[in-house]
């Protein structure tokens, strides 16, 4: 699964966005928490494929898609969420590289990947165009791990804080060329974005499906409660926004894959809808089981914690939305 989002000549499968949505959505019809594990490794990647030289993707690509060695992208702080342009962490140009220091928050698979993308400031007085992208290696000196995040959901994956104390990086791990970082940032995660979307569309499928098999075994009042016609409605309404995600998500993906060089604005759209959906859904699956929907004995109350989280990483949806409006307004300017 790993070899789908790398290309053929370093020994992936040469798949797009549309392949690596499908196998997110599938692992998330079980366990979300596994799903993220996966969809964060083609994140971390996704600075090297677009951004990296040859030699970078033939140093670290291989071990990616052989799935020996995780990737992980790490942006966020505790001052820089959605505000990504608000990173603290610097990398001090110094004789044969570059010296990190700081501290990344909330980083998935962090602790447990071997290949970080890393944005830290090579010029402070530029801002968010002084930021650049790095690749370090986990036994890196200088770089630690802080505290293992305990969380309501995705509890199969890593969430960790990274430190970085006089990290020195060689010349040839910087990714693209300085003051790129902030723009590759937002490149990547408008390709990544789809990713969050099939982890949506997965987990509500999955808590679709166990609301109808047990809808139609719970009997109350002599009859399988799926003969109920407010149980059929909700179930008909959950079906129908899965699959409107899902459809949207898919027609996004092979935007993506067509070579298109703007997406911003249908990314964005995919991942809001979607992940509001999926906490919805997953939200009517418990009311389906009732009181064993609140248990842990059924997996839909996982499900609905694991949903939450959608709706917040790689941009919170009230952050989005506002990307939205951003960009039809462009549009509209440049019909003008």
């Amino acid at each position: 699964m790993f070899r789908i989002f790398v290309p053929d000549e370093n020994d992936g499968l040469g798949g797009g966005s549309l392949e690596r949505c499908l196998v997110v959505e599938e692992l998330s019809r079980a366990c979300s928490g596994v799903a993220v594990c996966y969809a964060a490794s083609a994140l971390g990647s996704y600075a090297i494929l677009e951004y990296g030289t040859e030699e970078q993707k033939r140093k670290y690509l291989p071990d990616i898609a052989s799935g020996t060695r995780l990737a992980a992208f790490a942006l966020t702080e505790a001052t820089a969420g959605s505000d990504a342009g608000n990173i603290k962490t610097t990398a001090e140009k110094v004789s044969g590289g570059y010296r990190l220091n700081g501290t990344k928050q909330f980083i998935t698979n962090g602790g447990d990947a071997e290949i970080y993308t890393v944005i830290a400031l090579t010029d402070q007085s530029k801002g968010s165009r002084g930021a650049s992208a790095f690749l370090v290696e986990k036994d890196t000196p200088g770089f630690e791990f802080g505290k293992k995040e305990k969380k309501m959901g995705i509890r199969a994956s890593s969430t960790r804080e990274i430190v970085f104390k006089n990290c020195l990086i060689p010349d040839e791990n910087l990714v693209g060329r300085e003051g790129l970082g902030f723009v590759m940032t937002l490149r990547v995660l408008d390709r990544s974005r789809p990713g969050i979307a099939a982890q949506a569309v997965g987990l509500a499928q999955g808590a679709l499906e166990t609301a109808v098999d047990y809808a139609r075994q719970r009997i109350q009042f002599g009859h399988p409660i799926i003969s109920i016609g407010v149980v059929q409605n909700m179930l008909a309404n959950m079906a129908t926004q899965v699959e409107a995600a899902r459809a949207l998500n898919y027609a996004v993906a092979r935007t993506i894959d067509s070579g298109a060089k703007q997406y911003t604005e249908e990314s964005a759209m995919t991942k809001v809808f979607a992940s509001d959906m999926a906490m919805k859904v997953t939200t009517q699956a418990v009311q389906v089981l009732g009181g064993a929907g609140y248990m842990r004995d059924y997996p839909v109350e996982k499900m609905m914690r694991d949903a939450k989280i959608t709706q917040i990483y790689e941009g919170t949806n009230e952050v989005l939305r506002g990307t939205i409006a951003s960009e039809l307004r462009k549009r509209k300017a440049r019909r003008e």
